[in-house]
């Protein structure tokens, strides 16, 4: 069984930056992946970002590379999703979710992975 729990969310301003933390508990598996995820209201969840353990290779969603950066925190059991230079359409509920045994070629697939946080808000304002 595993449980993940997202914080960090709030409201902003455009150009402002977030750090978002998913905290993880249980799982045995030593391959697995973290992600971050997102979704507006009546909109399609999308990919942000990925790390996989235990070769700590990162994915990025095109659009958001170089302004959001992920990390983890292997001895507090946390990966972070930095934010920077915020922008409205950035605006969304942010989901952790995990995925045991990942592969390459389905690690920015949301409905491949197992276990989700309950999400966390991100509000920013124009």
């Amino acid at each position: 069984q595993v449980h993940l729990a997202e914080s960090g969310g709030g409201l902003v301003q455009v150009g402002d930056s977030l750090r978002l933390s998913c905290v993880a508990s249980g799982g045995t598996s030593n391959s697995y992946a973290m992600a971050w995820f997102r979704q507006v209201r009546g909109k399609e969840r999308e990919f942000v970002a990925a790390i996989r353990w235990p070769n700590g290779a990162q994915y990025y969603a095109d659009a958001l590379k170089g302004r959001f950066t992920m990390s983890k925190d292997n001895a507090r059991k946390t990966v972070y999703l930095q934010m920077t230079s915020l922008k409205p359409e950035n605006t969304a509920v942010y989901y952790c979710a995990r995925l045991s045994s990942p592969i390459t070629s389905t690690i920015r697939a949301g409905g491949r992975y197992q276990y989700w946080g309950h999400g966390t808000q991100v509000t920013v304002s124009s």
